[in-house]
């Protein structure tokens, strides 16, 4: 447990950075020191490239903190006293998430512990030694807990199918049985703000909803909370993170399921706009959080049987017969393949 600090969750992500020297955090000083003893063997050329990441890198560990910071606060993820278990896939996410929580523990305006988990479902190949050897180094308290889902997967999934379903369902159960077990009042989920948009693009396109991932939600056995606090980090900040870090990866296809390949393409879709037209995934997730039922058409969410004309005016009232203004797109249409054809 630590002890809590005065700063709000805003402010972490300065503080954090602002007591390394020279305003470059503990890390970046051992990192930098190794790349001065190479420069002096290598000569001077050297040093710009590894100054401009290492300033790369300090721009990137104070956005991540910052909006994860905003995140916890957002949607109070974590509050005085919580021990928060963090689920380890071993996959640049899930470290990340590890990583960036331990950073904000040590300045929370609240004292929280936090203790990682993995389960280890015994697929063929997994490097069990890996994950322990690495949550050591950190001297975070950590539990691997083993169960064998992996033959029951198997046995109850045809050959060819896709395994993911059944495979998250069991691993579920007994996550949720192991923070029974550790006392914890959390469990913290490592997906970010480009699975979010994935989650409710393919709701909307396979599952006829208007549903993506919540930030923080009950679980379904209604005994946990589970929060997701890289809610608002892109996929790419945390791929960088990884990267700078060195995080001993782990992959994800050892089970040698199938991919879900109609998630593969939301994400490679979302990808290649986010390269095309920046900007646009970040329009997409602000209107998650500007939600206007009584322009949508869920009867259970606005009484639209009963709206009647008042005779009062309203300023933020409908203007029915005017187009709505829109911000600009970058090129013809912000829409790719799509042709702008000018009428009359």
């Amino acid at each position: 447990m630590h002890t809590a600090h005065t700063s709000t969750w805003g402010e972490i992500a300065d503080d954090i950075l602002a007591d390394a020297p020279n305003d470059i955090s503990n890390d970046t000083v051992t990192a930098s020191a190794d790349a001065a003893a190479q420069d002096a063997a290598g000569g001077a050329a050297h040093t710009a490239p590894r100054l401009k990441i290492e300033r790369e890198a300090r721009k990137l560990e104070k956005r991540l903190c910052r909006e994860v910071g905003r995140a916890i606060s957002d949607f109070r993820m974590i509050e005085e006293g919580d021990k928060v278990m963090v689920c380890l896939s071993g996959g640049k996410d899930s470290y990340t998430l590890l990583d960036i929580l331990r950073k904000l523990q040590a300045r929370a305006p609240v004292r929280f512990e936090l203790v990682a988990v993995n389960l280890d479902q015994k697929q063929p190949g997994f490097p069990a030694h890996v994950l322990p050897e690495y949550l050591r180094s950190t001297g975070v308290p950590f539990h691997i807990e083993t169960e064998d889902t992996y033959s029951i997967v198997q046995k109850l999934v045809p050959p060819g199918k896709t395994t993911c379903s059944l495979c998250s369902r069991l691993r579920r159960g007994i996550l949720y049985r192991v923070a029974n077990e550790l006392g914890a009042t959390k469990i913290a989920l490592g997906h970010h703000r480009d699975d979010i948009l994935q989650t409710l693009l393919l709701n909307m396109f396979f599952g006829g909803r208007m549903k993506a991932m919540p930030p923080k939600l009950a679980s379904d056995d209604g005994e946990h909370v589970v929060i997701r606090p890289l809610a608002y980090v892109p996929e790419k900040d945390t791929a960088r993170w990884a990267a700078y870090r060195a995080f001993p990866i782990i992959p994800c296809n050892l089970c040698g399921s199938q991919e879900n390949l109609q998630r593969k393409q939301i994400g490679d879709m979302l990808r290649e706009w986010d390269k095309k037209f920046p900007g646009r995934l970040e329009s997409m997730f602000r209107s998650l959080q500007q939600v206007v039922p009584s322009h949508l058409l869920d009867g259970a969410l606005f009484d639209f049987q009963n709206v009647r004309a008042t005779g009062v005016a309203d300023a933020e009232g409908d203007k029915a017969f005017d187009a709505e203004e829109l911000p600009a797109m970058p090129g013809p249409s912000g829409l790719p393949g799509v042709q702008v054809v000018q009428l009359g």
